[in-house]
């Protein structure tokens, strides 16, 4: 297999309007990040993903640019953008951009020309479409709520916005929209960055008949056959990496949502010539009949299905990228572990373990390496995000659901989860900032923060440093090859790497109950215990395994 920087690295991921605010505004900015790279470079990870820096209203967070050359206000200044660059590529860390170009923000200047007539030069930069029968073009839902056209009647036509209707989607089929793509990604890859996250791209290119979509008894049809994995995207990603992508030694990663394995292999393959590797998401979408608003718990089986079907199947085929939480999910250990007090710090070791000991390259959303919980808000008041809002109101008003419910429903699956300040120190706002934060902190900040975790040799901090070096130690965790054991117990996931005479044994207890398991006979003797979040040092061939119990047995012949 062909070693590459990328496969060996360690991605953190920045909110960055949560991660530190360095002048008492509220909002997390570029100064603040520069203040933590120290800390990030004792936790050891070599990559960082910033969620988009770019001049924004922030409708959606940054996720909506109106200016791709230039930085958001709140966050900073170009200069402050490139003396970060140059202090953490001192430190040995590099910068991921986050790249947003399946839409912009309706402020962007290339949108307030398109939507003044329709012989402007940069109408056709977006899609418009006229009436049909007096209404939308077709009955496509938006991803935040609502229908995914917004009638505009200046000129009598609609345009598409798969997500808000402030994010009007650009036309990929326009060559003069790809050109303008490429030249900004050329113009930061000149100043420098390592490379890009790439926002929904496998939604940038549409089937031209824009035909209805199924409504699955919803109250909008689904354009994700006609708007994902579209028939150009291809085309469109391996023209992107012709002009701009194969002329630096830069990182990809791709957010693929509904991807395949078969389809992962076209973005990702080898031989593609399209993107190092994507983001799946198919054991983090448990959705029902209301979307992902349930408060059903995960299926473990069904969960460890799915991680192991990746590993298994990509192998040798393509890169995959390893993550549990970024900021559009619930806290992982919330999910998938347990945050009572009593299991919080157990349980969020034993996912890293799972997670950090696999084929791929691991991604540690902020905040994950600290254990830090959902906020659980009991007031509506109390978010700030879009989608959250937006769904709250459209489920409790066609009676879907009641508003309790969608109370409890946001309460383990709102975005916002994930984007409560970093928990920094026990101070006011957890440190995260002198003044009133944008978004309330985590009452629990008291027993969760960085400055307690850096004392403390046993806490998640230090076993998430400990992963991290053993990933960079040895080589077997990042290439060897992968194999699952125990595929049906309802508890534990297990599997062993291989590679030449090494060995590796990872078993994790996923439950709140302790569970049975035996030993494969190669790890009867002879082994050494690489990690362990419990403390176990006896390692026979029958083991009862304590509730949330993780290890890792190395072995060479």
């Amino acid at each position: 297999m062909k070693k590459t920087w990328w496969k060996e690295s360690i991605v953190y991921q920045i909110y960055p309007k949560s991660f530190k605010d360095s002048n008492g505004d509220g909002v997390g900015d570029i100064r603040g990040i520069i203040e933590k790279l120290d800390y990030l470079k004792e936790l050891g990870v070599n990559v960082l993903w910033i969620s988009p820096m770019l001049e924004s209203p922030q409708d959606d967070n940054g996720y909506d640019i109106s200016d791709y050359r230039k930085i958001y206000k709140d966050y900073g200044t170009m200069e402050d953008y490139e003396t970060l660059l140059a202090e953490a590529h001192k430190r040995g860390i590099k910068i991921l951009m986050d790249l947003v170009v399946n839409h912009t923000s309706d402020e962007h200047s290339w949108f307030i020309e398109s939507r003044k007539s329709k012989d402007n030069p940069y109408r056709d930069y977006y899609i418009w479409r006229n009436p049909v029968n007096g209404k939308e073009p077709n009955n496509w839902g938006g991803v935040f709520g609502g229908s995914a056209w917004e009638y505009d009647a200046q000129t009598d036509m609609y345009y598409l916005h798969l997500f808000s209707k402030k994010q009007p989607d650009l036309n990929w089929e326009n060559d003069k929209v790809r050109r303008e793509v490429y030249d900004m990604m050329n113009f930061w890859c000149e100043k420098g960055i390592d490379g890009f996250r790439m926002d929904v791209i496998s939604m940038i290119s549409k089937d031209q008949t824009f035909p209805d979509g199924e409504t699955h008894g919803g109250l909008y049809g689904d354009f994700g056959p006609y708007s994902v994995h579209g028939p150009r995207v291809h085309e469109y990603l391996q023209e992107m990496n012709r002009e701009v992508l194969s002329k630096y030694d830069v990182m990809t990663v791709g957010e693929t949502s509904g991807v395949t394995i078969e389809e992962a292999q076209k973005y990702a393959g080898d031989d593609r010539e399209e993107l190092n590797m994507v983001f799946q998401f198919e054991h983090v979408e448990n959705d029902g009949d209301n979307g992902k608003w349930t408060t059903e718990r995960y299926d473990f089986k069904e969960f460890k299905k799915i991680m192991i079907k990746w590993q298994e199947e990509l192998a040798g085929k393509a890169w995959n990228s390893l993550f549990l939480g970024n900021h559009d999910q619930p806290r992982s250990v919330s999910r998938f572990g347990n945050d009572n007090p009593a299991y919080r710090d157990i349980s969020a070791k034993m996912l890293a373990t799972c997670l950090h000991m696999m084929q791929g390259t691991p991604y540690v959303y902020q905040g994950e390496e600290l254990g830090m919980t959902n906020v659980y808000f009991d007031k509506l008041e109390d978010y700030r995000d879009i989608e959250s809002l937006h769904y709250f109101t459209e489920l409790t008003e066609t009676g879907r659901l009641t508003p309790e419910y969608m109370m409890k429903c946001l309460m383990l699956r709102s975005r916002d989860n994930a984007r409560t300040p970093m928990q920094w120190d026990t101070s006011a706002s957890a440190g995260f900032t002198t003044g009133e934060p944008w978004i309330k902190v985590n009452p629990n900040y008291q027993q969760i923060n960085a400055a307690d975790q850096l004392k403390d040799p046993d806490s998640v901090f230090h076993y998430y440093q400990k992963l991290i070096r053993l990933r960079k130690e040895m080589d077997i965790i990042v290439y060897g090859e992968f194999e699952a054991l125990y595929r049906d117990h309802d508890q534990i996931f297990a599997y062993i790497r291989k590679l030449g005479s090494e060995k590796l044994l990872t078993v994790c207890n996923f439950s709140a109950q302790e569970a049975e398991m035996e030993l494969p006979e190669t790890f009867a003797e002879g082994t050494q215990c690489l990690i362990t979040n419990m403390g176990r040092t006896a390692f026979d061939r029958k083991i009862v395994l304590n509730p949330y119990e993780a290890f890792v047995l190395y072995k060479k012949d």
